[in-house]
Order: C-alpha cells, then sequence, then structure tokens
C-alpha cells in the first residue's frame, strides 16, 4: 500500500469496508426517521433550520462528514469535527410546552443522534446482506467512540458494543414519541418537494427508498409513528434485495459521485484500501 495518511479508521477497520457501501444511503434515512423521534432532538434540528426547504442540503452535509471522517485525512477529518462542535455551541431551541431553552449540543441529545445512526448503518448493512459477525459489528460500533468524540462527546460515555448499544436504547425508549415535529420529517420523507419534472422519479425511486427505510426501524417506532409496516421476514428480503441490486453497480461507477471520498483515499494511499466487504475480519 502506498504511503500517506490512513485518517481515523483506516483501511483495517470495519469502518472503512462498511460505509462504502451503497445500502448506507438507506439507512441514513432509517437514521433520520428514529432520530424524529427525540422531541427535544428533533426540535433542534427543525428551530435551526428550513428542513423542508434544505433537508436534502442536510442529508448530504451529513454523507459528507460520514465520508470526510471515514475516508479523509486525519488533519481534515478532525477540522469537520470542530466545525461541528462550533455550530453546534451556537445553536439552541425552545420547548413550546416549558419555554425552557437549551443547547443543542446537550451531551444526551447528542448521544441519540450519535446512536441512532450507528445503530442504522449497522442494522440495514448487515440485514441487507453486509457480511458482518457479531465480533464485527461489535468492533464497528467500538470504532465509531472516535466519530463521537468529533461531535463532541466523551468517548468512554458512549457504547462500545451491541449490549451497550441494546442497553443504551433500552434506557432512552421511554423518552420517545411521535410528536408534531416528527409527523413534519416523517411528511417529508414520504413526499420531499421536488420539481414537477422529477414527481415520477420521487414516485418511483425516492418512496422506495423510504418506506423500506421505515420499515426496517424497530417495532417500537412504527407503534409510535402509528403507520403498520411488512412483517420483519418480508423487510428483509426487500432489503437483500435491494442491496443486491445496487451492488452489482460497480464499485468505482458508484464512487464517482462527489465529492469522491473513497476515490481520493485510494489516491493517497494506493489500490490495497479499496473498501470491500470480504476484507472484514482479515
Amino acid at each position: 500500500m502506498a504511503g500517506g495518511d490512513p485518517g481515523l479508521f483506516g483501511p483495517s477497520s470495519v469502518t472503512w469496508q462498511m460505509h462504502g457501501d451503497p445500502m448506507m444511503w438507506v439507512a441514513g434515512v432509517r437514521a433520520l426517521y428514529l432520530q424524529a423521534l427525540h422531541p427535544r432532538a428533533v426540535r433542534g434540528v427543525l428551530q435551526n433550520s428550513d428542513f423542508r426547504r434544505d433537508a436534502w442540503g442536510r442529508l448530504m452535509r451529513t454523507a459528507d462528514f460520514v465520508g470526510t471522517t471515514t475516508y479523509g485525512t486525519t488533519a481534515a477529518a478532525e477540522r469537520a469535527g470542530a466545525r461541528v462542535r462550533r455550530i453546534h455551541r451556537l445553536l439552541g431551541a425552545t420547548d413550546p410546552a416549558t419555554g425552557e431553552r437549551y443547547g443543542v449540543d446537550e451531551p444526551e441529545l447528542l448521544l441519540w443522534v450519535h446512536c441512532a445512526e450507528i445503530d442504522s448503518y449497522l442494522h440495514v448493512l448487515r440485514r441487507s446482506g453486509f457480511p458482518l459477525r457479531d465480533a464485527d459489528a461489535d468492533r464497528y460500533i467500538g470504532e465509531h467512540r472516535v466519530s463521537a468524540r468529533l461531535v463532541g462527546l466523551e468517548p468512554d460515555a458512549v457504547p462500545a458494543d451491541r449490549a451497550e448499544l441494546a442497553r443504551y436504547f433500552e434506557k432512552v425508549r421511554p423518552q420517545l414519541v411521535a410528536g408534531p415535529e416528527a409527523r413534519e420529517v416523517d411528511d417529508f420523507l414520504l413526499r420531499p418537494p421536488t420539481h414537477p419534472l422529477l414527481l415520477p422519479a420521487r414516485e418511483v425511486l425516492w418512496r422506495r427508498v423510504a418506506h423500506l427505510a421505515y420499515a426496517s426501524l424497530p417495532p417500537y417506532a412504527h407503534e409510535l409513528y402509528g403507520r403498520p409496516a411488512p412483517a420483519a421476514a418480508t423487510v428483509t428480503r426487500r432489503l437483500r434485495a435491494t442491496g443486491a441490486l445496487l451492488r452489482c453497480v460497480p464499485a468505482r461507477l458508484r464512487w464517482q459521485l462527489p465529492p469522491k471520498h473513497v476515490l481520493r483515499a485510494m489516491a493517497r494511499l494506493g489500490p490495497g484500501a479499496r473498501p470491500a466487504p470480504y476484507k472484514v475480519g482479515r
């Protein structure tokens, strides 16, 4: 492998292999659905941005952050983290019921957003056929104490494996509710604003992604949103079929999409840095 800075994770990490997979997009939408169920967290998003007008931009900025922190240099990842922390320090939200004002960088809110993302990435990829043993899944969760540090969390306060992540969700579950803000996110994800010429594509492509992401949520999330999902076995079949289809698209073609994080990492480190599922656990 050519010389160069491997970044915070490096080509030997589970994260490096997973984050190059196309099912990360479905996982990202699942994370939005899940994150919206925490009233204080989703309020911080909706009160500080025009979500309906800039949701695509928000999704792309999140994807860019994940790509930069996974495949970028150490300096680039640290700069991305510092930028997120700086923005969060300036933002707050107000509870309409009590008038309480709070910062969006409260540790409990950052932890919820982090855990919802990591759980979604791991759940969707494994269920769609990405080959991960339990030990690999635990390693992935542990690796992301690094990304948690970047957004301002203490790494030791973040779940390090599947058991700790499950205990976290069990603990936070009573706080979750599909309030008006969650309904707004749900409505957007089902019917995002689209140019009239793109409406057919929204109906054919996007709604399938949104429905699949929603269906992959845990049962308690379906109960909170009040919208049923297909049987678990049906959802798993659909995830596997979608994963198989997307993975048929040549990786180098997929990675051409801006900002080309994977291709730039391979140029920096050499062709041996190419992410691939079969490299997990080596």
